[in-house]
């Protein structure tokens, strides 16, 4: 009985024991525990901290990021729509390039006619001054008096001169009718072919400019030979329009035209 009460002291003094070294174990733990959570509730403290410290830097950053990216955004679509437009403007020149070689020639010709106009409008100024100074020799005997036919030839140039190209074909028509041996029949007749020639009626306009070299003695022969190449021309008939200008330059080499027909039968050998 001794023996077993022995035991159980001593059990019981082994048991207490090892409860005191597990709470003297387990208080060692949790202090060190403590201690861990106490330092990390410091770092996270100073984390706080430091977020606090930088949150307003942080927001200010990515505002600007953002405003950046959005301007960044704007210049990229407006660098887009310049280089979209420069595109455009770039295929409108190419094909303005591609008609440079066809328009030049075109240019030419009515640089040409429009020169050619000043010259004829300003030969029918002089022609009409000279009528109506009287500076005109007797005609032949004419169906209608050389008066009456002085009056409708000036009247008929007037209306050419003011653009009334109807009523001027019209009034030389009649002229180169009634009295074809009047000393202004051949000017009836070449200003007759340039109303047809300002009403773009080039067919037509031929052949009355070929009758003008059936006057005897016209001075209206160079500027007839000239106005049946400008009149191919503008039909396109090049091939024809060489011919006429080189039988101005063989044929007229006294002209004013001269060097004109010169310069435009090179420009047609150009092209």
């Amino acid at each position: 009985m001794n023996k077993i009460r022995m035991f159980k002291t001593i059990l019981i003094f082994v048991i207490l024991g090892g409860i005191c070294f597990a709470q003297n174990s387990t208080s060692r733990e949790l202090k060190r525990l403590n201690a861990k959570i106490n330092r990390e509730k410091v770092r996270v403290d100073s984390l706080e901290t430091e977020i606090r410290i930088l949150l307003p830097d942080l927001r200010n950053t990515l505002r600007a990021t953002v405003n950046a990216k959005q301007q960044t955004d704007s210049v990229a679509i407006m660098l887009i729509n310049r280089i979209n437009t420069l595109q455009n403007k770039i295929s409108h020149l190419e094909d303005k390039a591609a008609y440079v070689d066809s328009t030049n020639f075109e240019l030419l010709a009515q640089l040409v006619m429009i020169e050619n106009k000043i010259v004829t409008l300003t030969s029918s100024f002089t022609e009409m001054y000279s009528l109506k100074s009287g500076k005109t020799s007797p005609s032949h005997p004419a169906k209608i008096s050389p008066a009456e036919y002085k009056k409708k030839y000036i009247e008929s140039l007037s209306y050419y001169q003011n653009g009334g190209y109807e009523e001027a074909t019209t009034g030389f028509s009649k002229l180169v009718i009634n009295d074809p041996m009047n000393e202004l029949a051949d000017n009836s007749q070449y200003w007759l072919a340039e109303c047809y020639y300002s009403l773009k009626n080039y067919k037509r306009a031929v052949k009355e400019f070929e009758k003008v070299f059936t006057f005897p003695g016209t001075d209206k022969d160079d500027d007839a030979q000239l106005k049946l190449g400008l009149a191919h021309q503008s039909m396109g008939n090049f091939e024809k329009a060489r011919e006429e200008y080189q039988r101005l330059i063989d044929y007229f080499p006294g002209s004013e035209y001269y060097e004109k027909a010169k310069e435009t039968l090179k420009q047609l050998n150009i092209e």
